[in-house]
């Protein structure tokens, strides 16, 4: 459910609006592991770029784990032939009952955004270099330096009655206790918007769900984890 906001600073760049912001919470139950998850995310556009953030929360019914990450892209040249590229840098970090603190993750790279002409479809990607400090590689030797590819879509469609977003993450990361040091995630959502019913422009409710896909990413191997919810954009 993270990371889908990011599509804004595709339409924030290909605009050059500055007042473009959104921020959102979303509650998902996870039928697979039994857990509600909550997700609050902000996006805020400036002259520079943009800063964008999200937090889980997961419960079971206790809270068992929290985990976040926040970005920055830098694009000064808005108004140049090259105002789809930008400089990304991003932290990600978190923790949960079973594994403790997860190792701090720092990423800096680059971002392509496109859209189509009437914005109903945007996408970026970004190649991103990685530091885990602490990981060990599976030979037994410090293994800090990685990479990620991370791609965001987001498509509406039925007249701004739904919508399909979605993003997915391939990284390399040592983890001695699977064996493994690729890993892939998934999470392509669909929403059904309450605010398109006549009378109701202002209620920002959204119906959905999501679909978790993933190989050695929470566990060894590939795993398909479905989830329903609910979002209030503000």
């Amino acid at each position: 459910m993270k990371k889908i906001t990011l599509l804004l600073i595709v339409a924030f760049f290909a605009t050059q609006i500055a007042e473009i912001k959104a921020q959102n919470i979303q509650v998902m139950y996870d039928f697979e592991r039994g857990q509600v998850t909550s997700t609050l995310e902000m996006f805020r556009p400036d002259a520079g770029g943009s800063t964008y953030f999200f937090v889980d929360l997961d419960c079971a019914p206790k809270m068992t784990g929290a985990y976040w990450e926040i970005a920055r892209e830098f694009n000064f040249w808005q108004n140049s032939k090259l105002s789809w590229l930008s400089v990304h840098l991003e932290y990600n970090g978190g923790l949960n009952t079973s594994a403790l603190s997860f190792n701090n993750c720092w990423l800096g790279g680059i971002t392509y955004s496109g859209h189509s002409k009437d914005f109903t479809k945007t996408w970026s990607l970004s190649a991103l270099y990685k530091v885990i400090p602490g990981t060990v590689g599976l030979s037994g030797k410090s293994d800090i330096h990685n990479f990620q590819i991370t791609g965001v879509w987001g498509i509406k469609f039925a007249k701004g009655w739904c919508s399909f977003d979605g993003f997915f993450d391939f990284w390399r990361e040592a983890r001695i206790w699977q064996g493994t040091e690729y890993i892939f995630i998934t999470e392509p959502q669909f929403w059904v918007n309450f605010n398109q019913i006549k009378g109701c422009e202002k209620l920002n409710l959204s119906i959905g769900g999501e679909v978790e896909v993933s190989a050695n990413f929470v566990n060894k191997g590939f795993h398909v984890l479905p989830a329903v919810g609910a979002k209030w954009t503000f």
